[in-house]
């Protein structure tokens, strides 16, 4: 189940302290945004806004209440807090859970250099590169946020993305982009009229 640090645990009991609202606890919600990318909110609650289907988990000074649908979402994840010399603030880890479909070992072996050293790179632009299949040697992936309708995408994969997974793990022959660059509500850029 859900794990939360000694620091985290104080700085929450501290953040509730300083509220001057009465708090009933700290809610831990998850979102899916695909196999491997979940997204995460925290938010104190008061009594009103707790939920009969809720789960209540009890800490050092406060509980937590995750909703039905974040429970699976929020197995093996830990919660810290840190401060670095760019800011303070929580931070939220889970183990990597690979599909039953990608599992082996250059799945794998991909999977994690994405999450550890791709992701954190195009993060700072507001994009996140998500995993799709991994065959025949061809790694297969979709740009979201700031990444999708970028016209800088193929830059992006090519001299980025690519020469990454290739420095890592030299059995990737290529790697593929597979976005819908000119879907969605707001992309970059909209796709040409036909001639």
């Amino acid at each position: 189940m859900l794990k939360i640090t000694e620091t985290a645990e104080q700085k929450i009991v501290a953040l509730i302290g300083e509220t001057g609202k009465p708090v009933q606890g700290l809610r831990v919600g998850a979102t899916a945004r695909s196999p491997f990318k979940v997204d995460y909110r925290l938010a104190f609650l008061g009594a009103e806004q707790v939920r009969d289907d809720d789960t209540r988990v009890p800490f050092n000074g406060f509980d937590v209440y995750l909703d039905a649908a974040s429970v699976p979402l929020l197995q093996e994840t830990t919660i810290d807090y840190v401060e670095e010399a760019t800011g303070a603030g929580f931070k939220i880890d889970r183990a990597h859970k690979v599909p039953p479909e990608l599992r082996g070992t250059l799945a794998e072996r991909v999977l994690t250099v994405i999450e550890e050293q791709i992701n954190p790179s195009v993060g700072g632009h507001g994009g996140h590169v998500t995993l799709m299949e991994v065959r025949d040697g061809i790694v297969y992936v979709e740009l979201g946020g700031g990444c999708r309708g970028c016209g800088m995408a193929k830059v992006t994969l090519k001299q980025g993305i690519e020469r990454m997974l290739l420095e890592a793990l030299p059995e990737i022959k290529e790697v593929r982009d597979v976005t819908d660059h000119a879907g969605g509500e707001n992309p970059y850029y909209a796709r040409e009229a036909a001639e």
